[in-house]
């Protein structure tokens, strides 16, 4: 029997390892795992991506494109009349009340670059280019990166700790962040 054309087999390998990294964590990611979730034979994911690290890399540039439209399209909506605490508060909010589960991958992801040195690029690409978004459209490059460091941490202690979003708190402390 001759190989089947399946053109689409690639990507499906990629969206089954972001299935598999948001229902198991990264702990639960492998070849084998991903094979099943993708429904292809395990050789297929081995042909596709050599490692692991390499198949993390596939997978958080498609998360960091989705995370990067998402963010732009907030850049684009800033009303430069109001002020960027408030802009990043509702930023922040909106963040929140989206899909959780999306919010923990993206984050599970971002963090795998800790541990894994052939990530780290991939997720400090996404962080620059929030940064160079950002700042185009205010202006400032410095004040871009501290907005998106600032606002990065705060989302990550709401997904750690539950707290209740507060748009005070997030107002008052980029100010003081921000001088």
């Amino acid at each position: 029997m001759g190989r089947r054309y399946d053109p689409d087999r690639r990507q499906r390998i990629i969206d089954a390892a972001i299935t598999v990294v948001g229902e198991r964590g990264i702990a639960g990611l492998s070849h084998r795992s991903v094979a099943a979730a993708a429904d292809v034979p395990l050789g297929s994911t081995t042909y596709h991506f050599a490692t692991l690290d390499e198949l993390l890399v596939a997978a958080l540039r498609q998360v960091n494109g989705e995370c990067l439209t998402d963010f732009a399209r907030w850049v684009d909506g800033i009303d430069p009349a109001a002020p960027l605490t408030d802009e990043v508060a509702r930023f922040v909010e909106e963040t929140l009340n989206g899909d959780r589960s999306r919010m923990e991958l993206e984050y599970e992801l971002y963090l795998a670059a800790l541990r894994r040195e052939a990530v780290r690029p991939i997720a400090a690409e996404c962080l620059d280019e929030m940064v160079r978004l950002l700042g185009r459209r205010i202006g400032d490059e410095r004040t871009a990166r501290a907005v998106v460091a600032f606002a990065d941490g705060l989302l990550l202690q709401h997904l750690l700790t539950g707290a209740p979003f507060e748009p005070a708190v997030v107002r008052d402390g980029l100010a003081g962040v921000l001088g």
